[in-house]
């Protein structure tokens, strides 16, 4: 084989992880950006190393394991990243004020098709969508590095703990003991499961155009009955986040009045349904980004809604238009 067929051979065995790594990766840092910047250190690293790759592993396992050093490097050097509700308690929206915090604090969204590889097996993408969550990768935050990697490593991607003992260069027994300290970390957290949505069947389908409807036409009444009434909404950058049907209505009416006459584009972020927000354009042509609205499924009804704000990071990522006219196409 030529130096040119090796090197176009090497570079296609790396890339069919990509995805995969970028999902792991993302678990560990909770960060969208972060996570492609760790597999991109990854395939160097693999690229650079490879003619010491004796294949006493698979190759998948000498890219987790790679990945997984990358990641406890990045972690040790910054702070774990959160939702609003993880820094403060709910505000009256009497009381509410617009604080921002640097981006670093964030917990980011994702797009699914950059982390969800496809799988065949319903149980397999059932898993792989409940655990990016932004619930399951906040409460993933408050583990230690190193008992996050476990936990991923074994309750989401299936590993024995012989395997993950050998990528992380340690005993089956500290595994076990880490992966039981990381369930109790993790129940005490407990992240609420989510309806799936994968794909929507048709009561959520209803349930997201009267959600569009409610939230375009600025309905207020329509759009609380869609809310559970401990329904919580978070702004990052803000640290702000309300509860309940009259905080969340009070902010959509006062502060957040200048959302009427806004257009919503459908999407996925987080295995969720999302919603690109589009605000009326200041020049009165069209609409322009306003916001990424990741919302929250249980029982039926809309337990959550996330808007990012920070469209000029989100948007590109989701590869969403910049602009859309008067009609909202």
């Amino acid at each position: 084989m030529s130096d040119l067929a090796a090197t176009q051979d090497l570079e296609s065995r790396l890339e069919q992880y990509r995805r995969e790594l970028t999902g792991y990766c993302y678990r560990m840092l909770g960060s969208a950006f972060e996570a492609e910047d760790a597999v991109q250190d990854t395939m160097v690293r693999a690229w650079r190393n490879f003619e010491k790759f004796e294949g006493r592993s698979s190759l998948r396992s000498w890219l987790y394991r790679i990945a997984t050093n990358v990641c406890l490097d990045m972690l040790h050097a910054s702070n774990r990243r959160a939702r609003p509700m993880d820094l403060t308690a709910a505000t009256p929206v009497a009381q509410a004020q617009l604080t921002s915090r640097p981006e670093i604090t964030w917990l980011e969204p994702v797009p699914d098709g950059r982390v969800l590889p496809s799988s065949a097996d319903p149980a397999e993408t059932a898993v792989e969508r409940e655990t990016i969550r932004l619930a399951f990768v906040a409460a993933l935050q408050h583990l230690p590095p190193k008992q996050r990697a476990v936990l991923i490593l074994r309750e989401v991607l299936a590993w024995k703990a012989s395997e993950v003992a050998e990528l992380l260069g340690t005993t089956v027994a500290s595994v076990n003991s880490a992966l039981q300290r990381a369930r109790a970390t993790l129940a005490e957290s407990d992240p609420a499961s989510t309806d799936s949505a994968d794909p929507l069947d048709d009561e959520q389908q209803k349930l997201l155009e009267r959600y569009v409807s409610a939230f375009e036409g600025y309905d207020m009444k329509a759009l609380t009955a869609l809310l559970h009434e401990d329904a919580t909404m978070s702004m990052p950058p803000y640290d702000l986040w309300l509860r309940g049907h009259d905080d969340i209505v009070g902010w959509m009416l006062g502060v957040g009045e200048v959302c009427r006459g806004s257009k919503l584009l459908p999407t996925v972020a987080n295995g969720s349904p999302a919603f690109a927000h589009y605000h009326p354009a200041e020049d009165g042509d069209g609409f322009t980004p306003w916001a990424l609205i990741v919302l929250e499924i249980r029982d039926g009804m809309i337990g959550g809604m996330d808007f990012f704000l920070d469209t000029k990071r989100w948007f590109p990522l989701f590869d969403l238009p910049t602009r859309l006219d008067k009609d909202g196409a």
